[in-house]
């Protein structure tokens, strides 16, 4: 999984260090929803059952690999 120094920061915080990265991987390949920002990075949410049912969100860079950022987003709704 390719990742930027940004979201190796961000995941060594304490409340981003319980996102496993398979999740992160799944939601990448397989997201629910997808959508675009106006600056080209594409922006994935999926449901992850093991984490008490909360939707992750993985920002990816423009060439749709790249991790950027990812976590539990309280106010996504499918």
């Amino acid at each position: 999984m390719n990742t930027t120094k940004y979201f190796e920061a961000l995941h060594q915080r304490p409340d981003r260090t319980d996102i496993e990265e398979e999740w992160i991987e799944t939601v990448a390949r397989y997201p629910l929803k997808e959508a675009t920002q106006q600056d080209g990075r594409i922006r994935r949410w999926g449901l992850i059952p093991e984490a008490s049912n909360r939707y992750l969100r993985v920002i990816l860079l423009p060439d749709g690999e790249t991790v950027h950022n990812a976590f539990f987003d309280r106010r996504f709704t499918p």
